[in-house]
């Protein structure tokens, strides 16, 4: 998988200081507000990848963020200031990093969570195995093999693949469940992908800031999926919902341009752009989203979420019942 190559993966490294620093104080040019102010407002300005798709006019920003800096700020202070303007594009992907704190902004939860791991593997599945890191049983009496995989955090191996792709050989198909997967290593994206293709074929493309204005953008890199050494070719349903983000938005979109996958459930919570980064003049760290994630026509779906084939929403008046795992079944009748 190549091309998922251009895929970064960052480390927040701990931030260390030098004898010089420790004996003599910080420099008075790394530490003043306003230079640490527009550096990272600038670094945004040139950067970041979704100022018109999300109508997030900077300038405004920067006038009223800066206008809370003054000389002689504590570090705490100047911290709070310039996690709030961060926060102001409304991203899950852009991140400031301190010694002492870690800014952070979570999207708001758009709908009720989908998922009750219960109901599933109490109302649902024979038996629970476990390899690696998946999940999985058959459901009772349906001839459907189940699969959870709760994180792209984990790592996918094609050992484990092949042990649950002969488990469910003789079934109808199975159904992969990604709800509530918050994402992580996007690497593990091509390699399950391919898991279901058996030629080469593009599922989409990135496109990254590359110029002064907003609407600067490179030429589309095509977002390629391998063809798999252990391929399942039975029908498969992928279940989504508004905690399935980032590397699971990707997963999701690449199934959209794949014969024999269905995705039910809800849109997933976006967060498909890729992130980068780099350190302020005192040494904070941070990160932001460069690039878009689109589909084979060009729509964006990194941040409004890719939304299901089939829409199903999961009803907690009775957790006996998974509404979004029976429409699934459903599609296998």
């Amino acid at each position: 998988m190549s091309r998922l190559a251009i895929i970064v993966v960052f480390t927040l490294a701990g931030l260390t200081f030098s004898c010089e620093k420790v004996l003599f104080g910080p420099d008075k040019a790394t530490t003043n507000p306003y230079a640490n102010f527009d550096y990272l407002w600038d670094e945004v300005d040139k950067k970041y990848s979704y100022f018109v798709l999300k109508s997030v006019d900077w300038n405004a920003i920067r006038t009223h963020y800066r206008s809370q800096l003054y000389e002689g700020m504590g570090e705490e202070e100047l911290f709070s200031v310039l996690a709030s303007m961060l926060n102001q594009l409304r991203d899950d992907h852009t991140n400031l990093i301190s010694p002492f704190s870690v800014s952070v902004y979570t999207q708001p939860q758009q709908a009720n969570l989908n998922f009750h791991p219960t109901t599933v593997w109490e109302n649902y599945i024979d038996e629970r195995i476990l390899t690696g890191s998946f999940q999985h049983g058959n459901i009772t009496g349906k001839n459907i093999g189940y699969v959870r995989y709760s994180s792209f955090s984990n790592a996918v191996s094609n050992a484990h693949l092949y042990y649950i792709f002969n488990t469910y050989a003789n079934a109808r198909g199975i159904i992969l469940d990604l709800r509530e997967n918050g994402g992580g290593n996007s690497l593990n994206v091509g390699t399950l992908l391919s898991a279901f293709s058996l030629s080469e074929i593009q599922v989409g493309s990135f496109i990254t800031r590359n110029g002064p204005e907003h609407t600067d953008f490179s030429s589309p890199e095509p977002f390629m999926v391998s063809a798999g050494s252990i391929v399942y070719t039975k029908p498969v349903v992928v279940l989504i919902d508004k905690g399935s983000y980032s590397a699971t938005t990707m997963f999701a979109l690449g199934t959209k341009a794949m014969p024999g996958i269905t995705l039910v459930g809800d849109t997933t919570g976006g967060g498909g752009g890729l992130p980068n980064g780099g350190q302020l003049p005192n040494g904070w760290s941070y990160r932001f989203s460069i690039s878009q994630l689109l589909d084979l026509v060009g729509n964006s779906y990194a941040e409004s979420g890719v939304p299901p084939d089939i829409l199903a929403d999961f009803d907690w008046s009775d957790l006996s019942k998974d509404e979004i795992l029976d429409q699934a079944i459903l599609t296998f009748e």
